[in-house]
């Protein structure tokens, strides 16, 4: 398994279905991804009151536009939708391997470890960049069905988690790397702005 982003995005070969949804999608993603400098990806997003067939309708399409562009998360406000809903498979490359789907999720517990890893994002797509986060984590959260659930995460799951639940705040991944260098050279070979980034360190 791949550790960080970079290396899943760059390999991400898919096979196989989770329920009705395939693994391997071909064509464009269904769903429109805003990029960096849309202004919808800075928007704090609304808890979810009700979870009904729309919010598992909407989270299927996720998956297939999230399969389609070669990501392993995709988080609502993404796609321009104002909701606390997240989906994410960092196990691309097992067709039994369910993704997770959380809704409202919260984490109500850091792990003391730091480590810093090279993410990527759908929204800035070619931008690769270290950022550190915490290597563990705990959260709650609702499932599909409406279930509340608890679970803890280390790893690439947690750091995916932490980096889709910050498209839930208006935060991208770019705002918290540290190295401004980097920062610059990656942004300006993609055509991306700095001025587009909101820096919270």
């Amino acid at each position: 398994m791949a550790n960080h982003f970079s290396e899943l995005a760059k390999k991400s070969k898919r096979n196989g279905d989770i329920g009705n949804i395939a693994k391997e999608q071909t064509g464009k993603p269904s769903l429109e991804i805003y990029k960096l400098g849309d202004d919808v990806l800075r928007q704090n997003s609304k808890r979810i009151s009700k979870v009904d067939e729309s919010i598992r309708k909407l989270s299927r399409e996720m998956l297939q536009s999230m399969y389609a562009a070669k990501g392993i998360g995709l988080a609502a406000p993404q796609i321009g939708i104002n909701k606390e809903l997240l989906v994410i498979d960092v196990n691309f490359e097992d067709s039994a391997a369910e993704p997770l789907i959380l809704i409202n999720p919260e984490i109500i517990d850091y792990g003391t470890t730091l480590n810093s890893y090279e993410e990527g994002c759908l929204s800035i797509p070619g931008v690769y960049l270290n950022v550190v986060r915490p290597s563990t984590i705990k959260l709650k959260f609702r499932d599909e069905m409406g279930r509340p659930r608890k679970m803890k995460a280390d790893g690439l799951l947690a750091r995916c988690i932490q980096h889709e639940m910050d498209h839930l705040n208006g935060i991208l991944f770019v705002d918290r790397v540290t190295s401004k260098d980097d920062l610059s050279k990656e942004l300006m070979k993609e055509g991306f702005h700095e001025k587009d980034v909101i820096s919270i360190n």
